[in-house]
């Protein structure tokens, strides 16, 4: 093929004159500053941009074109006078097409601002959003000239004032943190408490109703799914589908508009910032699952939205001996070059935006591994960690790590540096695989109880760096984890061949919903066991939005397409015993500085005491010797926990002690006689916790130390007595 060139700039496709100045290289995308407005774009290899202004009323056609003239280090920049909030306007980047030395320009492409603080509507799948012609027998080496204006959503002009109304990050440290995983939409779509009108929406969120809930339900931070503005893909549109997880991100800086109430251009930004103040005043904390591993433009057959067209050569990781291709470690078909200054840049000037303007307190890093590549290798001292690290504001602010990708040697559980917490995915498996019946070594079982030492001690983390979660987004509801054993994934149009195959779970006995009361009881009984598992253990807890009211995806472990009943949250069918259950566990957690240490357990004797930090027992009350841990199976045991070895400080500087607890899983499946240690701590045992029973709070029953009981099959009990000194702090 040969290589395609734009030989000729236009010097104005419109007979309008505008006044326009040479502006700045800095800050990056479109700044308003009561005047008008400065416009600065990255590209390393384009000949020329243009800058494209729209109206409103007529979003198809530019009623001006403006080519910038002032190249900064690669950086395009014009001032125009007299325009402001609520502009239009979009790029179209002039250049060398010629894929095979990894260059992509087509002037013919509308191009979104790769900083754009809002985004205008959503695309419209046509041919001519590609570059090159489809159908064409030279594939993506053919060239496309048709406009794409009429199909391509809009970069907006913001103002960026807002009355935060003195709004300050809550702070909440790890140790006291419980985050809730939820998608904006899914939400509220479905609950009759929030006005019809914004169901659905960061409104929505905002509303008292949804405040209120968050509040009793006891979780300090929410973490919001994708909400950087996406594309849903054009063959899940085609089959009647949509990208309803938006791990598709094509707008760093800007809210998704699909999840605002209010539709004038820009207006998502004001109602995403309200949303977060009111959060902020109840005391819970806004997380952002994020997505800077790759970009809705595909691969080589992708479409040109905005980074492939400004300068593909500079933005993505490309194939060294053949840059027609892209290096993929997503599996969406693109990476993200972040060896780039500027596109590192690009980055940390995101993540930098929603701290201070948008008062985000963190973020869950999607597909992090990606992040760490140099080369071929992942690299926990690549230049995005450094960065982050020495970074004043990002390095303080809740970083969590989704620590795999797509390759072999992708699984990096454990593996990030100081200042990070991971999504702790083996904390996931081995803690279903206990209670669905495997046999899992006692070792294991312990390990993530403690906050999973074995993974994080030795590189000087503390337990919280474990974020411990049963389910997520990805994968079964925890209704679902105990009814089905395999993935029915048949509405996402793909044969059920998507999704994962290895789901840890197990039905009861049965696939699916079933009449039988036995199998439903049992299935309750883990749901409380899982959630008690999860609460309980060290590290920060992470409860998947509507696992607390029994909600159910039908079996489907994939359902990223679902834009309906299945992913929805059905508050009309909310299995309000389980809300009851999971509301006064978490209460409990909150309320006991135990279950929610800021260092390890020592397995030492506490000053002044025999007893020790944490220790274990067999079922007939025998402290489980040393040498019995190695390679040993075990489904039912006890550990005690004590009060007196926190070793943390309240606000006041005053040394911390809680009550003791005891607390017994049982995953057998018979019903078991259990006896207490002779252990001697103040009190007699009270019971705080039995799942069998659907029970959290005092019970009236006091059991001595050395006492018996019997455990029902398949549940936790957990016992508590005072403290022998009392507490000195909360």
């Amino acid at each position: 093929m040969e290589q395609h060139i734009e030989n000729e700039l236009l010097e104005s496709a419109s007979e309008q004159e505008i006044k326009t100045l040479p502006g700045k290289p800095y800050p990056l995308g479109a700044t308003w500053d009561g005047n008008g407005v400065n416009f600065a774009v990255f590209s390393e290899n384009a000949d020329g941009i243009e800058l494209c202004l729209f109206q409103p009323e007529n979003e198809e056609d530019e009623y001006i074109k403006i080519k910038i003239e002032e190249v900064t280090h690669h950086v395009w920049h014009v001032y125009i006078p007299g325009i402001g909030p609520g502009q239009l306007y979009g790029y179209r980047a002039h250049g060398p097409y010629d894929p095979g030395k990894g260059h992509r320009f087509n002037s013919n492409k509308l191009l979104l601002d790769p900083y754009a603080k809002a985004i205008n509507g959503n695309i419209k799948w046509d041919h001519a959003v590609f570059g090159y012609q489809i159908g064409n027998a030279e594939e993506d080496l053919s060239f496309n000239d048709s406009d794409s204006a009429g199909f391509m959503p809009k970069s907006v002009v913001i103002d960026p004032g807002f009355d935060w109304q003195g709004d300050a990050h809550p702070n909440i440290p790890y140790h006291n943190t419980v985050i809730y995983e939820l998608h904006v939409k899914g939400f509220t779509n479905l609950w009759d408490q929030i006005p019809e009108n914004i169901r659905g929406t960061y409104a929505a969120i905002a509303h008292p109703a949804s405040i209120q809930y968050l509040k009793q339900l006891g979780i300090t931070a929410i973490e919001l799914m994708p909400i950087h503005h996406f594309v849903a893909d054009q063959h899940l549109i085609e089959k009647g589908l949509t990208n309803y997880w938006g791990y598709n991100t094509l707008g760093f800086f800007a809210p998704d508009i699909r999840y605002s109430s209010r539709r004038e251009p820009g207006a998502q930004v004001s109602e995403f910032k309200e949303m977060v103040r009111e959060l902020h005043k109840a005391g819970i904390e806004v997380i952002l699952d994020v997505v800077y591993n790759h970009t809705a433009e595909g691969n080589h057959f992708g479409p040109t939205f905005s980074f492939k067209g400004l300068d593909n050569a500079a933005y993505y990781r490309l194939v060294q001996d053949n840059p027609r291709y892209y290096m993929d470690y997503t599996g969406t078909g693109n990476t993200l070059n972040v060896r780039l200054p500027n596109v590192l840049a690009l980055i940390m000037d995101s993540l930098r935006y929603w701290i201070t303007e948008m008062h985000v307190d963190g973020f869950r890093f999607d597909l992090a591994a990606t992040l760490a590549r140099t080369l071929h290798d992942t690299d926990t001292l690549s230049s995005f960690f450094n960065i982050i690290h020495q970074d004043p504001v990002i390095s303080q602010v809740k970083l969590i790590a989704e620590p795999w990708d797509i390759n072999e040697d992708g699984y990096m559980v454990g593996k990030f540096p100081v200042g990070w917490a991971e999504w702790n995915g083996i904390y996931r498996d081995q803690i279903r695989d206990f209670w669905r019946g495997q046999d899992i070594e006692m070792t294991a079982f312990a390990r993530r109880f403690t906050g999973s030492p074995d993974l994080y001690q030795s590189d000087y983390r503390r337990p919280t760096a474990s974020i411990n979660f049963i389910t997520a987004h990805d994968g079964f509801t925890l209704n679902d984890l105990v009814s089905f054993e395999q993935k029915h994934n048949e509405a996402n149009g793909e044969q059920n061949q998507d999704g994962d195959d290895s789901n840890h779970s197990w039905n009861c006995g049965v696939e699916g919903p079933t009449d039988n009361t036995d199998i439903n009881s049992l299935r309750d009984r883990q749901k409380r066991n899982l959630l008690t598992t999860l609460l309980l253990s060290q590290g920060v807890a992470m409860v998947a939005a509507g696992d607390e009211l029994g909600k159910t995806q039908q079996g489907n472990n994939n359902a990223y397409c679902q834009d309906n009943g299945i992913s929805w949250l059905n508050w009309a069918n909310a299995d309000q015993q389980l809300l009851e259950f999971t509301r006064a566990l978490i209460a409990l957690c909150n309320a006991h500085p135990t279950f929610r240490r800021r260092r390890w357990f020592q397995d030492l004797p506490v000053t002044g005491s025999d007893v020790k930090d944490i220790m274990w027992f067999w079922p007939n009350g025998q402290q489980i010797p040393d040498q019995e841990w190695e390679g040993h199976i075990a489904r039912t045991f006890g550990v005690y926990l004590n009060g007196q070895g926190i070793r943390c400080v309240d606000p006041d500087g005053n040394r911390i002690t809680d009550d003791n607890f005891y607390i017994i899983f049982h995953a057998g499946d018979q019903p078991l006689d259990f006896t207490l240690p002779p252990v001697e701590c103040g009190s007699d045992w009270h019971i705080v916790i039995n799942t069998a029973d659907n029970f959290v709070g005092e019970a009236d029953q006091t059991i001595p130390s050395g006492g018996s009981l019997t455990i029902t099959d398949h549940s936790v009990v957990a016992l508590r007595c005072l403290s022998s000194t009392p507490q000195t702090g909360t």
